[in-house]
């Protein structure tokens, strides 16, 4: 039995697996006179699951950061919240750091930013092992191998001597899991804990949680957005928005009957729950499949970096062909390769062999001036809305800059087309003259597709372009990106590692692993018969037991 099947991290000896082991009853938290939590209350048994689900801004991380004591300044939480008998809101200080890490953990969302890039993995390890009631250093160092096999890193020591930078995603992820159960804690809390990683690696993480919950009967109070993640590893859920609770009970109770208009809402825009949600959109982009000239020839492309002296072939004979009009999707883990091939496409790298044709014209080899008038017909939506417009620039000029660059038209030709981009994306001409630091998530993305519609360009590649956003931000945007297309016969590479969310979007879909294509075709087939164990093993990791519920 390999380590990590089998936890045996030591549990204090008065932990118990029966009884409350959280109760929060009417938290109320304000920053101010600014009341962003109202009248909370819920229970969490011990070795049970907890879901708080919401939108950005629903309150349930100021809920999560209350427990833990870890309000900013001029936060305020009042009310009753009960760990093993104890009120933790009214302990002095003192005796609640004998809590937190030892008895209470914590699982941040974000472990590029959790942990300290400039030390070893072992170094911040050795913080966590100084909560653990053990004198021997040795015996520590010990503990922190034996807990990093445990929750899946096959080469602990390896990661024990390494820099957060060299370890991916899913293993940093393992390693904040890792440093909050080595104390051996009796409850978890888990914020966001798999919202940016690859979907395989996500049902591993989780998977992860659900055994640390059954074999040392660890309490998880899990804080998603994510409803079909909820459903299927919490035993109850608390539904969020504003602060205040929509809804609340065991899980299969409040899939069966919503008590709110706001559950049912959030319960239709998860991409796993609705697969079919926009087949309307979709069909008229699908009957556009056969018959018309690809708009997009991809055929044999290679491209090789050299990275520490050794050749890296980041692409290997990447053909595909991509109909006008339709949308094609790019899946894969990290590191299989989209991102190479797309940034191939837009002729940001030059590829080592193969072809690249966009509406007939050459990206491969070609000069400059070629290379400038493809991109005016080619088009980039960057992931993330928050980091991929200037935040000193207005709207209006964000959205205007393509047309200056390529000087098109008058300045009131500019200013008429700046208004048709953002009026096509939804957005109010209020907000031509806001920055972006004045903008939602969703607003912002939608700024970053009028910018790219801005040009009437025949193809957009779009790069992971919800997955920064909440659910209900992220079906606006889908909306958006299928009316447009529907309308304008707009032609879409789509690069996610969220399969739901491209069986409702894409037409076809081609499947990487490391560098190569190894199934492509109608999402539907693919989806529904996959005929690559790699593949299947993606599909099958779409949480489906929400499915099983609704």
């Amino acid at each position: 039995m390999a380590p990590q099947d089998e936890l045996t991290l030591d549990r204090p000896a008065a932990a118990t697996t029966t009884g409350t082991l959280l109760r929060v009853r009417d938290l109320t938290v304000a920053y101010g006179h600014h009341q962003v939590v109202t009248g909370v209350s819920f229970e969490l048994p011990r070795a049970g699951s907890l879901a708080l689900i919401g939108e950005s801004g629903s309150g349930k991380s100021t809920i999560a950061r209350s427990l833990l004591r870890l309000l900013p300044e001029g936060g305020r939480a009042r009310g009753v919240a009960e760990f093993d008998g104890q009120d933790v809101l009214s302990l002095p200080e003192r005796r609640f750091r004998r809590l937190r890490g030892r008895r209470i953990g914590y699982v941040p969302q974000d472990p590029g930013s959790s942990l300290n890039p400039v030390r070893t993995i072992g170094a911040q390890a050795r913080e966590a092992a100084a909560l653990l009631d053990e004198p021997s250093a040795a015996r520590r160092h010990e503990r922190i191998l034996e807990t990093f096999a445990q929750v899946g890193l096959d080469d602990p020591r390896r990661v024990y001597d390494s820099y957060p930078h060299q370890l991916s995603g899913g293993m940093l992820q393992r390693v904040l899991i890792g440093l909050a159960v080595l104390p051996g804690p009796e409850l978890l809390v888990a914020d966001e804990p798999t919202s940016a990683l690859d979907v395989t690696i996500q049902r591993r993480i989780l998977d992860l949680l659900s055994r640390l919950r059954a074999d040392l009967g660890i309490g998880l109070l899990l804080i998603t957005h994510d409803l079909a993640i909820a459903a299927e590893r919490a035993d109850s859920l608390v539904v969020l928005k504003d602060g205040v609770v929509q809804d609340a009970g065991p899980t299969a109770e409040v899939f069966s009957s919503p008590g709110s208009d706001y559950t049912r809402r959030l319960h239709a825009d998860v991409p796993a729950l609705n697969p079919d949600r926009y087949r309307r959109l979709r069909d008229v982009g699908a009957q556009r499949l056969t018959g018309s000239a690809p708009k997009i020839d991809v055929h044999g492309v290679t491209k090789t970096f050299t990275v520490g002296g050794r050749a890296l072939r980041a692409v290997d004979d990447v053909s595909f062909r991509v109909g006008a009009g339709t949308t094609h999707a790019l899946v894969g883990e990290s590191g299989s390769g989209k991102t190479t091939a797309i940034r191939l496409l837009l002729g940001l790298e030059r590829a080592d062999s193969g072809r690249i044709e966009v509406a007939g014209e050459e990206v491969t080899g070609g000069s400059h001036a070629a290379l400038r008038s493809v991109r005016r017909h080619l088009q980039l939506v960057y992931q993330n809305p928050y980091t991929s417009l200037d935040p000193t620039w207005k709207v209006e000029r964000l959205v205007r800059e393509p047309l200056d660059r390529f000087r098109v038209g008058t300045r009131r030709e500019r200013a008429d087309r700046v208004r048709e981009a953002l009026d096509a994306v939804g957005l109010a001409d209020e907000l031509r003259g806001r920055k972006p630091a004045a903008l939602s998530g969703g607003q912002r993305q939608r700024v970053a597709i009028a910018r790219a519609l801005v040009l009437r360009p025949d193809v957009i590649v779009l790069d992971e372009p919800t997955s920064a956003l909440d659910v209900t931000v992220q079906a606006g945007i889908v909306e958006v990106l299928l009316s447009l297309q529907a309308e304008l016969g707009l032609t879409y590479v789509f690069v996610s590692h969220d399969l739901a969310l491209v069986r409702q979007l894409a037409h076809t879909v081609s499947v990487m692993r490391q560098g190569r294509i190894v199934e492509s075709g109608p999402v539907e087939s693919i989806f529904d018969s996959p005929r690559e164990p790699y593949t299947r093993a993606l599909i099958d990791s779409i949480p489906a037991g929400a499915q099983e519920l609704s």
